[in-house]
């Protein structure tokens, strides 16, 4: 392979993986990571937002939260669901109704 030719197959290859590396740095700056909690930090969460809500199943939960440390998605018996984002001790700083209809 000549030399102009090498350097035009990585001035491609560079093409290629430039907007995917822009991509994932794009979405990770937004926060939409969803790394879930796990371990015994997911069954303090579990138990502080079930609490918080007065029962209800954890049918989601969230790490790195845009709007708090933890996020615990509980679902209530209606149906409803609810977001309660708590801080690093576990303590509950807000809960919302979670009205998204479109999940990714």
């Amino acid at each position: 392979m000549s030399r102009i030719s090498r350097r035009t197959a990585a001035i491609a290859a560079a093409g290629l993986v430039l907007p995917a590396a822009v991509v994932g740095l794009s979405a990770a700056a937004q926060g939409d990571t969803d790394t879930p909690i796990t371990g015994d930090a997911l069954s303090r969460a579990g138990d502080a937002a079930l609490a918080e809500t007065g029962g209800g199943s954890v049918t989601g939960t969230e790490v790195g939260d845009e709007e708090s440390y933890y996020e615990v998605e509980v679902t209530l018996a209606d149906g409803s669901q609810v977001d309660v984002q708590l801080d690093e001790s576990f303590t509950v700083v807000s809960q919302k109704a979670d009205d998204e209809t479109d999940r990714d």
